[in-house]
């Protein structure tokens, strides 16, 4: 059985990309999922100065075990300001002091939405751009816009060409994990 973590790189207790990570996991047969909640890892702004008083946190270590622990990764990135969201960024910087490649070469799908009808491009740009020097071996990635009108907690995304572009992107992605069984 693949060991799949998955993740709304946000903070909200409603995160619609928590929702949406969520569900992609699930769409993994016989997979089991991991769901990881950024708030479980709440450190200390990152800094040089608090790094050399204080060491890396054990939340930081924790997000690098929790990473370690599984076979693939799906990741949907909230976006703040055309970027990141300050706490997956806070995290990401604590992980990587104790470890360059966070994402341990892991098949890795990336994801965003958003209410509005870019779905959070912008950052899944940067994700797509900039996983792979953290070691993330990103395999698909997808973009949802309108998350209200094009998703739903009980059938996932309801729109037919969003949910056949999900699928493309996503059976890339199926076949990196599944792959990895048939390998070792």
């Amino acid at each position: 059985m693949k060991n799949i973590v998955v993740f709304g790189a946000s903070n909200s207790r409603n995160s619609i990309n928590q929702q949406l990570a969520q569900w992609a996991g699930q769409q993994l047969e016989g997979a089991q999922v991991k769901v990881l909640d950024l708030n479980d890892y709440e450190m200390p702004i990152y800094g040089i100065d608090k790094e050399l008083a204080s060491g890396i946190p054990a939340e930081a270590t924790q997000f690098l075990k929790d990473i370690e622990e599984a076979d693939a990764l799906v990741i949907s990135f909230a976006e703040h300001n055309g970027n990141y969201s300050a706490a997956y960024k806070n995290i990401f910087d604590w992980a990587s002091r104790a470890d360059r490649s966070v994402y341990k070469n892991k098949p890795t799908f990336v994801m965003s939405t958003s209410p509005g009808p870019g779905g959070a491009g912008s950052v899944i740009n940067i994700a797509k751009g900039s996983l792979p020097y953290a070691g993330a071996d990103v395999k698909g990635s997808f973009s949802l816009p309108s998350f209200g009108q094009n998703f739903s907690a009980e059938e996932g995304i309801v729109e037919g060409e969003l949910k056949a572009k999900f699928d493309a992107e996503f059976s890339n992605f199926k076949e990196a994990v599944y792959e990895t069984s048939i390998e070792a």
